[in-house]
């Protein structure tokens, strides 16, 4: 009987259940078939540039330690004790061209001199006196000459007597021995001033040898006075007054106050855009070598940031460096900033001192219709290629292969491969396929700074 009533519990389950099931199928069959939804795509949005010719102004930037444009070593030239320092001269002080900064004790210098002069005028003296002795024995001769004229006319005389028998033999002789007498004054004379010359030359000699020696000491007297050959600054002193020093001595040294240098080491490849490439420099001389940096037309900028200090100076390129440093592989660029010290404004503008690290910016002759594009936007294609993502027909991405020239900061000079008009791709596409189909944005801010950064409006990293 239990079994039975189980039984009827179930059954009860079964009509509710095929009622479900025939109005589902009811459903089912009064209805059409769904429609099959053809695949959509959707656009990646992205933000663009329309590529428009700048003005590009190449630029480079480095960093070096300001030096003095000179740098006077005083070294003493005689030795003996410093008698006189001057109040000034201590390390930092700016000093006057021809200010006299030390004296060597002069005493035995000036009596060097006193005893080269005199032995100047001694020569002199001695050269006089020859002079004087020569012209007395030049007079001496010729009145000698003129006696020995006259004994031999008496000698004549004499022997035309004797072959008329008006006179002796002994007078005759007489005669001969007179003239043969003064035959040999004459010749005594003569050797007399023969020897003038070679004795003029000794005491000539003798009278240039004195008037270098007394040139020499009053040289020697002079350098007991160390004076600044210019405007400077000091930096070192290494003697005291009352020390001795010895020639070939440091004493002080000084730095020119005139010109300010800075060597900034700067990237090869940084620089060469700023030359111009049209030179031949095959046919060109030594000098014309040397004169090559000022055809160039490069601007220099130095700058000095200390803090919330920021300071500039117009500076002008002087020279490169002789060589290449090895462990950063970059080239030394010397700037001069002329006037250093005059040009300093107080309490904004402080001098360009020695070993201050500063900035240097070097621009070159700007350039007009170039392409400039942000580096970013550059990449690399499958063939190891430089290309642009660009916005071609129908919104959908190119692959632009493109030739690029500078790189400066945050854009990239593109030599061909887009023109004005061309719309570039400046956001990050991952991935990037080519053919994908694009929502573009322009964007007028990146633009304008690409501009600005270009043109060398924007500081430079």
């Amino acid at each position: 009987m239990s079994r039975l009533k189980a039984w009827g519990k179930r059954l009860l389950v079964v009509p509710p259940i095929a009622v479900g099931v025939a109005l589902l199928a009811w459903q089912i069959g009064g209805r059409d078939a769904p429609e099959r939804a053809a695949p959509s795509e959707t656009p990646r949005p992205v933000r663009v540039i329309e590529v428009t010719p700048a003005r590009f102004v190449p630029r480079a930037l480095g960093y070096g330690h300001v030096l003095p444009g000179t740098v006077w070593e005083a070294v003493a030239q005689v030795s003996g004790r410093i008698v006189e320092r001057h109040p000034d001269l201590e390390r930092g002080r700016l000093l006057e061209a021809g200010t006299l900064i030390l004296r060597i004790d002069p005493a035995d210098y000036d009596l060097a001199v006193a005893r080269n002069r005199a032995n100047l005028d001694s020569a002199e003296a001695q050269l006089a006196e020859l002079l004087v002795r020569e012209a007395n024995t030049g007079r001496s001769r010729e009145i000698e000459q003129r006696r020995l004229a006259l004994a031999e006319e008496d000698l004549a005389r004499k022997r035309t007597l004797l072959a008329n028998g008006n006179t002796s033999q002994a007078t005759v002789d007489q005669a001969e021995t007179t003239v043969l007498t003064q035959h040999q004054r004459v010749q005594e004379l003569d050797n007399q001033l023969a020897l003038f010359p070679s004795e003029r030359q000794v005491l000539e000699a003798s009278l240039a040898l004195g008037r270098s020696q007394l040139a020499e000491a009053e040289l020697d007297l002079a350098r007991t006075e160390i004076r600044l050959p210019f405007d400077a600054r000091i930096a070192e002193v290494l003697v005291e007054r009352d020390q001795f020093a010895a020639a070939g001595q440091r004493l002080v040294e000084a730095d020119s106050i005139d010109v300010a240098e800075v060597t900034a080491q700067m990237a090869i490849d940084r620089l060469l855009p700023l030359v111009g490439g049209d030179l031949d420099l095959t046919a060109l001389t030594a000098n014309e070598l040397a004169a090559l940096p000022q055809r160039w037309g490069l601007n220099a900028t130095v700058r000095l940031r200390m803090g919330e200090l920021e300071a500039a100076w117009r500076a002008r390129f002087d020279r490169l460096s002789d060589t290449i440093d090895p462990q950063t592989r970059t080239l030394g660029v010397i700037v001069a900033v002329d006037e250093p010290y005059r040009k300093a404004i107080p309490g904004r503008r402080p001098p360009l001192a020695k070993n201050m690290f500063a900035e240097v910016e070097l621009s070159g002759a700007p350039r007009d219709g170039v392409i400039v594009v942000p580096r970013m936007a550059v990449h690399r294609g499958a063939d190891g290629g430089q290309l642009l993502y660009v916005v071609g027909a129908d919104d959908r991405l190119e692959f632009r292969p493109v030739r690029s020239g500078p790189a400066q900061d945050d854009f990239v000079v593109i030599e061909n491969g887009v023109e004005t008009g061309d719309r570039v791709v400046v956001t990050d596409l991952i991935p990037a396929i080519e053919g994908m189909l694009l929502d573009p944005t322009l964007d007028p801010e990146t633009a304008e700074r690409l501009i600005e950064a270009a043109a060398g409006s924007a500081a430079i990293q």
